[in-house]
């Protein structure tokens, strides 16, 4: 994205001499001293050369500031992101580039960017002289590890007259918005529950109409077959239709998240709750890549965002789009002030719910009740447990009593509701977790880790 700016004009500046003054850098300063000095000295000595020499060191950065000053440079500036949208530890280039488009070319000019520290050091950049209607092009790369949204800019332009006496700062007023969105690991394709109902060999598929007369058409675009061309329809309407002869049914799944602050604890990129956000934004995009009409829900009852009341996304859109749509909303998601999970369990009302994916924290028996009764209102039902004791504590440290046996105890709850449970270890992959749950699901249960594996 590319957004053009010009420098304000010298003269809507305020201040007049003030603001000339304040510019002045060190060496300007240091002259300026020195000549009232020596004017002193030389009124006090009866010295008129001496007074000379303190004259001009006085004039000489009065007049640098006030040229400088009312130097009438229009620079127009630009920024382009390559790309607007990354995943969280990966790079994004941000190109600037300067125009000259007055007639008189520019002296030293000094470019600095205005960027969030989690981004990395403010870029600073020296640019020589820049010829009438020359332009000059500068790069720097940004990462974060950490989601978000993240404004750059704006730009400030430094100028500097020819001895460096002085320097003004002028401001560019547009600015851009780098997205960081949650990382997505891909995953293998398996079958899990509420499948049965989408795209693919032996999934239904429902036919608008039948027949010659009844069909109802649609314009025509491009890469449709031409055998589909309605001719009768073509005539009445004046274009080319088409027969739109059969609508698929496509399945539909929800990925719960739990966002409660007091569920999660730690913080930072290697969190329990960025590895839920994580996984969340991986298993929606890898349903809508599948052809899923997905809905994000949270804690708090929210589905976002989506089509139609239900807030169901992929059933008109793009796979891609939905995915934008979804991977924005997960780059900026925090806890939530909650204490239960009674609001998502409502948005769950039954019938053609398809396929519920949970990413849970941490569950007291009561919340572990009503996620139970969830998987009453889903055609499949998938859970993964994280438990926070084991994300925020050291590999030497001794487990809090009682810690794990209720996140045991919440697992078992589960899965004698039906669900297809599993707990997440710390720094656990979420396809190996994916292929343990449709084994699970299976009737293949694995021991402890994800290495061993036998049938039940």
């Amino acid at each position: 994205m590319t957004t053009p700016a010009q420098a304000p004009a010298p003269e809507q500046e305020k201040g007049g001499l003030r603001t000339a003054l304040a510019g002045l850098t060190t060496r300007g300063r240091s002259f300026l001293a020195a000549g009232v000095a020596a004017a002193v000295c030389a009124y006090v000595l009866g010295q008129s050369d001496l007074l000379r020499v303190g004259l001009l060191l006085t004039v000489l950065p009065l007049i640098c500031a006030t040229v400088l000053y009312r130097t009438r440079y229009r620079v127009a500036g630009s920024r382009r992101l390559a790309p607007s949208r990354v995943p969280a530890g990966s790079e994004a280039r941000v190109h600037l580039r300067m125009d000259n488009i007055s007639r008189l070319p520019t002296g030293l000019l000094m470019l600095q960017d205005r960027v969030p520290y989690v981004l990395g050091p403010r870029p600073r950049f020296v640019l020589d002289r820049v010829e009438a209607g020359g332009r000059r092009e500068v790069s720097y790369r940004v990462r974060s590890d950490l989601r978000g949204r993240y404004p750059l800019g704006p730009l400030q332009l430094r100028l500097s007259d020819p001895f460096g006496m002085c320097e003004l700062t002028r401001s560019f007023s547009a600015y851009d918005t780098l997205t960081v969105i949650p990382r997505v690991e891909p995953l293998p394709p398996v079958r899990l529950s509420g499948e049965a109902k989408g795209y693919g060999d032996g999934r239904q598929r429902s036919l608008a109409l039948a027949g010659e007369d009844d069909v109802i058409p649609r314009g025509y675009r491009h890469g449709d077959d031409l055998r589909r061309v309605h001719w009768r329809s073509t005539a009445r309407y004046g274009e080319l239709m088409v027969r739109r002869e059969e609508q698929p049914q496509r399945a539909r799944c929800s990925v719960l998240l739990d966002t409660r602050g007091l569920a999660f604890e730690g913080a930072g990129p290697d969190s329990a709750f960025e590895w839920a956000v994580s996984g969340t934004a991986s298993v929606l995009v890898h349903l809508l890549e599948r052809g899923f009409s997905v809905r994000l829900l949270t804690d708090t009852g929210n589905s976002m965002p989506g089509e139609g009341a239900d807030g169901f996304a992929g059933a008109s859109q793009e796979s891609a789009d939905a995915a934008g749509l979804m991977l924005d909303t997960l780059a900026v998601i925090d806890h939530s002030d909650g204490t239960g999970l009674s609001s998502a369990y409502d948005m769950l009302r039954g019938g053609n719910e398809g396929l519920l994916v949970a990413f849970l924290g941490d569950l007291d028996e009561e919340q572990a009740a009503v996620v139970g009764r969830m998987r009453q209102r889903s055609g499949g039902a998938v859970a993964f447990l994280l438990d926070s004791d084991t994300w925020v504590r050291e590999p030497t440290d001794v487990p809090a009593p009682g810690g794990t046996n209720r996140s045991e105890e919440s697992l078992r709850m589960l899965q004698e509701a039906g669900w297809t449970a599993l707990s997440v270890p710390r720094g656990a992959g979420l396809a190996d977790l994916w292929r343990q749950a449709d084994r699970q699901r299976t009737g293949v249960t694995t021991g402890s880790g994800f290495g061993t594996e036998g049938r039940s």
